[in-house]
């Protein structure tokens, strides 16, 4: 029977075991991106121009704009605020689509413009972080559904519409002469706030009424045509973020450029990772012994220890290595105890014994310093081999 080399092994993946452990990461990526392309293409198509008097979009609001035009009402759609201070006047309502977006100065900015023009002003949705610097005195409360309610109160436009598909932001304010309508659990979702002449600010909690596919449902028409028709100039304001006068007379960080969504974001995508981790490092139980998949010969093992010692010049790790190795195995042979191999007081005298006549320095060579150079160290290794044989053969 012929013997068989036994073929190298090698400790790096094989391309087939790097395709089995990353198809499961790979395949969910995809799938990751297949969706949010495909979530990102739906959303684009169906809320392209929101709000927007031009876009007959089922979110747009061309129809109600349209609807305008047949009463005489001219609508101008602007995107920045310069633009939408300059149209205010007594004539004109201005409809602010998404007052959230305007900063502490841009809100500033367009309440002054507004208080002096006695006109008409209706926020839709004007949250917390616009409500008080535009409308001082009222408040934001939690959001309602949007939902059929009645009017419930004086106000001439929203009793002649009845009810109306309306919910959102919930406001509350002790101004006098104020006008609350469309309550949900209380709060009004409509608020008109007089000025302090002419004018007056409309609060409407949710945009609902102002949408294409909704206009023709209970009494939206009627409520959105006498909310923005009562002057012969609209002027529709489209906030954006990229009018400069959010930046005007301050400076930004990069953090401030970065949405919340964004920010938050990252931080449940860092506590999911920290959480990973804790999951895959904890450990299920006691430790397990299993057998090893390929056997290594000693000889191997040894030969790239060797291998390793020498690449890191190591030769005071390798001599120490080697005489621990002898010092155990003369202690075997010498009866030494196990404990007491490695103390010179001890084994010495027992290899004096043993060998009484030989030559050789045995403190040096058992518990001498390391050889200087990889000649030193061969020499060592020679000499604890001979005087290991000696013992053994004597």
């Amino acid at each position: 029977m012929t013997a068989t080399a036994a073929r190298p092994t090698s400790d790096s993946p094989t391309t087939r075991q790097v395709w089995t452990r990353t198809r499961g990461l790979l395949l969910g990526l995809v799938i990751v991106l297949t969706a949010g392309v495909a979530i990102a293409a739906a959303r684009s198509g169906d809320q392209h121009g929101r709000l927007d008097p031009r876009s007959a979009d089922p979110y747009g609001s061309r129809a109600v704009a349209e609807l305008l035009k047949d009463r005489g009402v001219d609508t101008r759609v602007v995107t920045n605020l310069d633009d939408a201070r300059t149209a205010t006047g007594p004539d004109t309502t201005l409809l602010v689509t998404n007052p959230d977006l305007l900063t502490a100065r841009q809100q500033k900015k367009l309440r002054t413009a507004t208080e002096g023009a006695d006109g008409r002003t209706v926020l839709l949705s004007a949250g917390a972080p616009s409500v008080s610097g535009l409308v001082p005195g009222v408040r934001s409360g939690a959001r309602s559904d949007v939902s059929v309610r009645a009017p419930q109160c004086s106000m001439p436009a929203a009793r002649s519409a009845g009810g109306a598909d309306i919910g959102g932001v919930r406001y509350s304010a002790k101004v006098p002469g104020q006008q609350a309508c469309y309550l949900s659990d209380g709060l009004p979702t409509l608020l008109r706030v007089p000025g302090p002449a002419t004018g007056d600010t409309v609060l409407l909690g949710s945009p609902d009424i102002l949408y294409n596919d909704r206009l023709d449902q209970q009494g939206n028409a009627s409520l959105a045509l006498q909310l923005l028709g009562s002057r012969p100039h609209l002027v529709w304001y489209l906030p954006s973020l990229g009018d400069a006068s959010a930046t005007d007379g301050g400076e930004s960080s990069f953090a401030d450029l970065i949405p919340s969504g964004w920010l938050w974001g990252t931080l449940q995508l860092a506590l999911a990772a920290v959480l990973a981790a804790v999951w895959r490092g904890r450990r299920m139980g006691a430790v397990v012994s299993e057998r090893i998949p390929v056997a290594v010969r000693a000889s191997e093992t040894t030969e790239g220890r060797a291998r390793l010692y020498r690449k890191a010049n190591a030769r005071d790790r390798a001599a120490s290595a080697l005489r621990s190795a002898t010092r155990t195995r003369l202690a075997l042979l010498l009866g030494v105890p196990a404990s007491r191999a490695h103390a010179a007081e001890s084994l010495l005298p027992a290899v004096s014994a043993h060998l009484p006549t030989t030559g050789r320095d045995l403190p040096s060579l058992l518990f001498g310093t390391a050889p200087s150079d990889d000649a030193g160290l061969i020499r060592l290794t020679d000499e604890l081999d001979a005087l290991e044989r000696e013992v053994r053969a004597s």
